[in-house]
């Protein structure tokens, strides 16, 4: 096992009772102290289902970690530099893995809002018709995925939260070996690639390859092994939304408690890697950059709500 991982417990007992969601800034003051209280007792990685999306949630306890370029890790880009202390003062519940196909067509069904284009990789449907429920959802804008885990009674996790909850008490740039953990472009399709040397070699065609030669794709949450929260997927299968505008030098000035992003910029920021990408962008620090108004077929996202208590 990863020597950098803390020893947190993997409790994933579900609670007695249904649980209640009091979502952040929504709850009144009583209702969020009782659950500040209930929470405050759980171990990280106690699970919970969400009775509004009816997904799994796990409890994330506050703590520091260091943020940014892993120790050791020599793959980083400027951005992810330098790596700093960061205090994460509130524990939070997040979702235990991406929002799923059939998780969003309930929220559709429930706001009558519509399901996003179907994916689509250079023409070739991902999930045709959206018929495999435990895929997890994609082609989803950063709005769309905000206005889904208010929903949900949440929201889109901040920067900071994603990192340190993907660690999993890990200060390795992967929580595992990769492919135990994580589909990435070398596991993802119908054979093992070396998808470093592709990307070396022919950057102009690395795409059209993993498509016509080897079908590369996303794969149905839960099939890689979990971190030490119970978090399934936060390396590779998609790349998540996170809540926080991009800035490439943010971390030479961040705040050491609770940081949630420059105040606006032109970038939203997608954290995590994906099956189209080289190992080199699956590492837990990668900073990916987009406009928040752009789709694709390998982005996708989760939700955090405040508390959950039974």
């Amino acid at each position: 096992m990863d020597c950098g991982l803390f020893l947190f417990s993997l409790l994933l007992a579900l609670g007695q009772l249904p649980p209640v969601l009091v979502p952040g800034g929504q709850s009144s003051s009583v209702s969020a102290a009782l659950g500040q209280n209930a929470s405050a007792d759980l171990a990280a990685g106690t699970s919970r289902v969400n009775p509004q999306d009816g997904l799994k949630y796990v409890w994330i306890p506050p703590g520091t970690f260091m943020m940014g370029c892993s120790p050791g890790d020599t793959e980083c880009y400027p951005d992810e530099k330098p790596s700093h202390p960061v205090t994460i003062i509130k524990g939070f519940w997040m979702g235990q893995t991406e929002v799923t196909v059939g998780a969003y067509k309930g929220y559709s069904a429930a706001t009558g809002r519509p399901m996003p284009p179907k994916p689509k990789f250079d023409g070739v449907e991902l999930n045709p018709g959206w018929t495999d429920d435990a895929m997890p959802m994609v082609d989803v804008l950063r709005d769309e995925a905000q206005a889904y885990c208010r929903w949900a009674g949440g929201r889109l996790p901040t920067e900071a939260e994603w990192e340190y909850a993907a660690r999993g008490g890990s200060t390795q740039a992967r929580y595992g070996p990769l492919e135990e953990v994580a589909w990435d472009a070398d596991n993802s399709g119908k054979l093992y690639l070396d998808s470093t040397q592709m990307v070396a070699e022919d950057p102009k065609h690395y795409w059209q390859r993993i498509r016509d030669e080897n079908s590369n794709q996303m794969h149905e949450v839960r099939l890689k092994r979990p971190n030490a929260f119970g978090l399934f997927d936060t390396l590779g299968n998609v790349w998540e939304w996170v809540s926080d505008w991009y800035d490439p030098d943010y971390y030479q000035h961040s705040p050491p408690e609770d940081p949630s992003g420059p105040a606006s910029g032109k970038f939203r920021i997608l954290r995590g890697g994906s099956w189209g990408f080289e190992p080199r962008r699956v590492r837990v620090s990668v900073r990916l950059t987009t406009p928040s108004i752009n789709r694709y077929d390998d982005d996708g996202f989760r939700c955090v709500a405040a508390v959950v208590g039974p």
